[in-house]
């Protein structure tokens, strides 16, 4: 498997507070582990939110005991969730402070993913697929009928988040579980992407012939020259011919 992951701090922000770890080799129970976390809470605690989530989820997962993918990676995530909120309890500077998080690993042939927040995960077969399911706002009224996605109010609503690690004891993750195919490819990526460029404008990118990071430069690239407003966090990889791996 071979992956590539970057950030960029964007155009308008002074501080990066999206975290990325891309792993191929095992992480405790998993073959292969790739996190985006996307910080909220102010200059200092957004920073230390996002940092806190990718550090510590990589820690449960290589001292947890469970051997099956959706325990081990709920038992950490839950874990990282408590640990994060009591921090923020304890010092002033970190009241409020929250991060989002999409998590993959690939195991033989089936992706396992799981998400909190807005932070995106794509699949790219014969089109591009959002996978994950934004826990947001305008989502929620979009699914109640309300409003129409790609909407003025939903442009103008779409950064508000109904989930969050951090924000409270408990947490709500989804999971999915995608059948892969040999030539697919998946695309991690925090909210600084997805608002800078469209579905159609990323998967023109991943449908070039680029290397893995030309294809997330250029990425990167798109979201900066259309305003780069926020941090972006993208994470690509791409299979090889005896597995299925991340593009």
């Amino acid at each position: 498997m071979r992956a590539y992951a970057q950030t960029d701090t964007g155009m308008v922000r002074k501080v990066n507070q999206d975290s990325i770890y891309a792993s191929v080799d095992p992480v405790g129970p998993l073959s292969n582990l790739f996190l985006v976390a996307d910080g909220m809470g102010g200059h200092k605690a957004g920073d230390y939110a996002s940092r806190f989530v990718v550090e510590t989820v990589v820690r449960c997962l290589k001292e947890t005991e469970k051997k099956n993918v959706v325990p081990a990676l709920r038992e950490a995530i839950e874990e990282t969730n408590r640990l994060l909120y009591e921090e923020a309890a304890k010092d002033p500077e970190h009241t409020g402070m929250g991060s989002t998080l999409v998590a993959a690993t690939v195991q033989y042939d089936t992706l396992y993913v799981a998400n909190v927040g807005d932070s995106r995960l794509y699949l790219l077969r014969d089109s591009l697929e959002q996978v994950t399911r934004d826990h947001s706002l305008v989502e929620e009224m979009v699914a109640l009928g309300k409003i129409k996605r790609g909407s003025e109010e939903y442009q103008s609503h779409k950064n508000i988040i109904t989930r969050a690690m951090g924000i409270g004891p408990q947490v709500d993750e989804d999971f999915f579980e995608v059948p892969l195919r040999e030539s697919d490819c998946v695309l991690l990526c925090s909210d600084g992407l997805t608002n800078m460029v469209d579905d159609p404008g990323i998967e023109k990118i991943l449908k070039t012939t680029d290397t893995l990071e030309e294809k997330t430069g250029h990425l990167i690239e798109a979201a900066n020259e259309n305003g780069g407003k926020d941090n972006i966090a993208v994470i690509l990889a791409e299979p090889q011919i005896s597995e299925v791996s991340l593009c």
